[in-house]
């Protein structure tokens, strides 16, 4: 009686073991620093938020004086932030200085800072 033996061979499993760990060492230093980028891709979004609050302020105000917030350029950015953002306050962690149209918003945490457009309605 002849047994015919199926299966893979010491080698080939080697093989593929060697070729795993390969594909593994490339792909882990991508993987390996994703906090740094998603600090700054926070920071943006906060600062785009807030853009984005002083341009439909900016425009509400311009349709109709009575809605919205005048803002003019001596106007501190953190009371900006206030009257605008519909919480009315910055989230935890960032802060915003300077004065209206240019403000900058920076982590706490981890240091970072960027500008920020808040448009002045008079």
């Amino acid at each position: 009686m002849n047994k015919q033996q199926a299966g893979f061979t010491l080698i080939e499993l080697v093989m593929v073991i060697v070729i795993l760990g390969i594909l593994a060492a490339t792909a882990l230093p991508k993987f390996v620093n994703l906090k740094a980028e998603a600090q700054v891709a926070a920071l943006e979004g906060v600062a785009g938020s807030i853009s984005s609050a002083g341009a439909i302020n900016y425009a509400a105000y311009s349709a109709n004086s009575s809605k919205g917030t005048n803002l003019t350029t001596a106007t501190a950015c953190s009371s900006a932030v206030a009257s605008i953002m519909q919480e009315g306050a910055m989230p935890s962690g960032y802060t915003i200085a300077g004065n209206v149209p240019n403000c900058t918003v920076t982590q706490t945490d981890g240091g970072a800072t960027k500008s920020s457009y808040i448009p002045a309605t008079s």
